[in-house]
């Protein structure tokens, strides 16, 4: 699965898919999406929810250890998300960018930027993905 509409149908039907994270481009040590701002992804006070932020960067970081993976042989889990919320915002999108920063046999380190529409930064997210065997049936 290395096509954008491939990895995005895959995505569809779970949380990535409900929250309209919409991947936009796909590389070996990066990879992008986006998401909007709205009912969805916001607190009740109408500013958006960090733990919605936190969800856009585990998800590009994961689908990018997730497609450098053989994924018949192995599964990728998130292991510890960090993030720093700089900003916020109420309406809009958000893109995401995430960079490989450490690509070893059972762990991916991957650091996320995302920015709103004015390119004002929102958080910066370190994921750390884990890559497990799977498990013979």
């Amino acid at each position: 699965m290395n096509d954008l509409d491939e990895l995005n149908k895959f995505c569809a039907d779970s949380m990535i898919g409900y929250l309209g994270i919409n991947f936009s481009e796909i590389n070996p040590t990066n990879i992008k999406a986006s998401m909007p701002v709205g009912s969805k992804t916001s607190q009740p006070n109408g500013f958006l929810h960090g733990g919605a932020s936190l969800v856009l960067a585990e998800s590009l970081a994961g689908a990018g250890s997730y497609l450098l993976v053989d994924r018949e042989q192995y599964n990728v889990f998130g292991l510890q998300v960090s993030g720093n919320h700089i900003s916020t915002t109420k309406e809009g999108i958000l893109y995401a960018d995430a960079q490989l920063i450490h690509k070893g046999k059972t762990t991916h380190v991957w650091e996320v930027r995302i920015i709103d529409e004015k390119d004002k930064l929102i958080s910066v997210v370190r994921v750390t993905n884990v890559v497990t065997e799977r498990k013979k049936k």
